[in-house]
């Protein structure tokens, strides 16, 4: 089994920055993408940005030009950089990580979130 733990998350001013880091342990060679969602209070969850064991990656409009995620695959470690952080990005952060054996899909595995809050 895999766990996810994301850790970075707090407080900033409009205009700042932040970095989350998720970091992976257990069976972390079946992880093929990975992910970052959020939830912000009442209302669904959302993607913010995907990348691949290789390193391609994908990033919602909403984040695009602001938000980096990258992956280090030899730490296990996935993050995402925040700059020019919003008010409308404060949420709940979680990271997500899709596992397979045999090249069939396993599990959906999900951190446990970390807060971001944007102050105006």
């Amino acid at each position: 089994q895999v766990q996810l733990v994301e850790s970075g998350g707090g407080l900033v001013q409009a205009g700042g920055s932040l970095r989350l880091s998720c970091a992976a342990s257990g069976s972390i060679l079946s992880i093929r993408d990975m992910a970052w969602y959020r939830q912000a209070s009442g209302k669904q969850r959302e993607l913010v940005a995907t990348i691949t064991r290789g390193g391609t990656t994908n990033y919602a409009d909403s984040v695009k030009g602001r938000f980096t995620i990258s992956r280090d695959n030899a730490k296990n470690t996935v993050y995402l950089q925040m700059n020019s952080l919003k008010p409308e990005d404060t949420a709940v952060y979680y990271c997500h990580a899709e596992t397979y054996g045999l090249g069939v899909k396993l599990n959906d595995i999900w951190g446990q979130g970390t807060q971001v809050t944007v102050s105006s």
